[in-house]
């Protein structure tokens, strides 16, 4: 299997877990979208909390230049720590909620 066929399928693996991890409060849903031929991978809540709208991402990934970008992780574990620990090399995920500048420090791709 390539390596980008590989990457697709422990993305949706390390994501479909949180597809179940429904919001405590109010009336939210959890939504996954996992597009894996334009390679944009997302799960969001939509709903309301008594009187206020909840809408946004947790988690939203995308691979450009056969790497892992990490646009956003809003999960305590770390996305890219489970890609980590499931063989994905550091130099191969890109954290890009980090600005270019501190993506030297972080450990993982500049980009």
């Amino acid at each position: 299997m390539d390596r980008l066929n590989n990457y697709r399928q422990l993305i949706c693996q390390v994501l479909e877990p949180y597809t179940q991890m429904k919001p405590a409060n109010g009336e939210i849903e959890v939504y996954k979208f996992f597009d894996t031929v334009d390679d944009h991978y997302q799960i969001f809540h939509a709903g309301w909390d008594q009187h206020q709208r909840v809408f946004g991402a947790l988690i939203h990934i995308d691979l450009i230049n056969e790497k892992i970008w990490i646009q956003y992780d809003g999960t305590e574990v770390g996305v890219a720590n489970e890609l980590v620990n499931l063989g994905v090399p550091k130099q191969d995920i890109v954290l890009a909620y980090h600005s270019p500048f501190m993506r030297q420090y972080d450990g993982f791709a500049v980009g």
